[in-house]
C-alpha cells in the first residue's frame, strides 16, 4: 500500500513522504490516526504543499526545538513520585509518557507533546530513569526521571 504521510512517524518518515507499508499498518494504524493518506494523483499534488509547509516552519521550529532542549537540560533530573511497594521498590503500574510530560510541566519546564516522548522500556521501579524527547528531527533531548515512592 503506497502512502503520503501527513506528519512525522517514528521508523518510517516525515511529512510528505510517499512510503510504501503492509496493507494492515496502513489501514489500521496510520490512515485511521490521520499520519497518512492514500497515495493517488490529487494527493500527490498535495505532497508538494505538504513539504512547502513543512519547510517552512522547520526553520522556525528548529531554533524553538534548540531553545526546549536547552530548558529542559537545565532542569537537570525530573522529579516524579508514584505509589510503590513498600520495601521493594517496585511500582503499582508504571510511569506513563503523560506522567513525564506533567512532571516536567510541574517542574518548571516546557510543555510537551506526549507523542514525542521516548521511553527505553517501562518504568516499572523507583530510581532514576532516561527519557529521551523528539523535539524536531534534527534535535533530540534527553534528560532524567527520578521516580520516588508516594506515601
Amino acid at each position: 500500500m503506497k502512502l503520503i504521510l501527513t506528519t512525522d512517524v517514528s521508523g518510517l518518515g516525515g511529512p510528505g513522504d510517499l512510503v510504501e507499508v503492509k496493507d494492515g499498518y496502513g489501514r489500521n494504524y496510520l490512515l485511521p490516526r490521520g499520519f497518512a493518506i492514500l497515495a493517488t494523483k490529487g494527493a500527490e499534488k498535495q505532497v508538494q504543499v505538504i513539504r512547502r509547509a513543512q519547510e517552512a516552519s522547520r526553520i522556525r521550529n528548529l531554533d524553538h526545538a534548540k531553545e526546549v532542549k536547552a530548558a529542559l537540560s537545565a532542569l537537570g533530573s525530573v522529579p516524579l513520585k508514584a505509589k510503590a511497594a513498600s520495601g521493594s521498590g517496585k511500582l503499582f503500574g508504571s510511569i506513563t509518557t503523560s506522567d513525564i510530560v506533567a512532571a516536567v510541566k510541574a517542574a518548571g519546564g516546557p510543555v510537551l507533546d506526549k507523542r514525542a516522548v521516548e521511553v527505553a522500556g517501562h518504568i516499572k521501579t523507583v530510581g532514576k530513569h532516561s527519557v529521551s524527547v523528539r523535539l524536531h528531527p534534527d534535535v533530540t533531548a534527553a534528560f532524567t526521571v527520578n521516580v520516588a515512592a508516594a506515601n
